[in-house]
């Protein structure tokens, strides 16, 4: 581990358990290859005290550098209407963020001075995400920060890029969720065969959780005290050729 406490490759993240799916020995490896399965999250991959460290790094090092994330119901959607139950909700969200586009913003110029880009950068990181898709990953993926904090949430929507050649037909999100212990409850709703049928908990203090995506989805209302705080370091990958 670094002085900062956040280590240079993700593998150093990992326990026992973690570094069985990064050597392709694990049940899991190849969990996301089967176009059907949508979704997986496991909260026992990870080290516990050394995702405590992490945590704590983010906490001082990020917070005063997070930007505002704020997509409200728009009135127009209720207002607009011309036909009962002609509803269309856009995608809602409330959190704080770091994107990683620019290295000259402060956000992501206080992520490269803790350490955590380079982690996110890491090849182990990509590995990892490879052995849960069970196929070959491009270089250069996408990287962000999240922060959720009492009240916060994402509305549903299904990540879907149609407009993007490379994305249009599929991609893998991984993310690492890092709870407080303040956090009570934080959950994730996705659809199964056409309904919003299915229900997890992501308010565990070290859970990965990793998505093929388009699908829909959404994450309810953090709830818990006034310090309460859920991060989440996120991957986007596109499948390679």
């Amino acid at each position: 581990m670094s002085r900062t406490s956040i280590p240079s490759e993700f593998e150093d993240l990992l326990n026992r358990q973690g570094r069985r799916v990064l050597a392709g020995t694990h049940e899991l490896c190849g969990a996301l290859a089967d176009p059907r399965r949508r979704f997986l999250m496991r909260d026992d991959l990870l080290d516990r005290a050394k995702v405590a460290k992490v945590r704590a790094a983010l906490q001082a090092g990020l917070t005063e550098t997070l930007e505002p994330l704020d997509k409200p119901i728009p009135p127009e959607s209720i207002w607009d209407m011309k036909r009962d139950y002609g509803e269309l909700l856009p995608k809602t969200a409330r959190s704080r963020t770091i994107f990683f586009d620019s290295r000259r913003e402060a956000g992501a110029k206080a992520a490269e001075k803790i350490g955590l880009a380079a982690m996110m950068r890491s090849q182990s990181f990509r590995a990892f995400a490879e052995a849960l898709a069970g196929r070959r990953l491009k270089s250069g993926w996408g990287t962000q920060v999240l922060r959720y904090g009492p009240g916060d949430y994402a509305g549903p929507h299904n990540d879907h890029h149609p407009e993007n050649k490379d994305a249009q037909k599929g991609y893998i999100d991984l993310h690492l969720s890092l709870c407080t212990p303040q956090v009570e409850h934080q959950w994730l709703v996705y659809a199964r065969a056409g309904h919003f049928s299915e229900i997890v908990s992501v308010a565990g203090a070290a859970t990965i959780t990793a998505y093929r995506l388009p699908f829909w989805h959404y994450t309810t209302p953090l709830v818990g005290g006034p310090r309460a705080a859920r991060w989440v370091l996120l991957g986007t990958f596109l499948f390679r050729a």
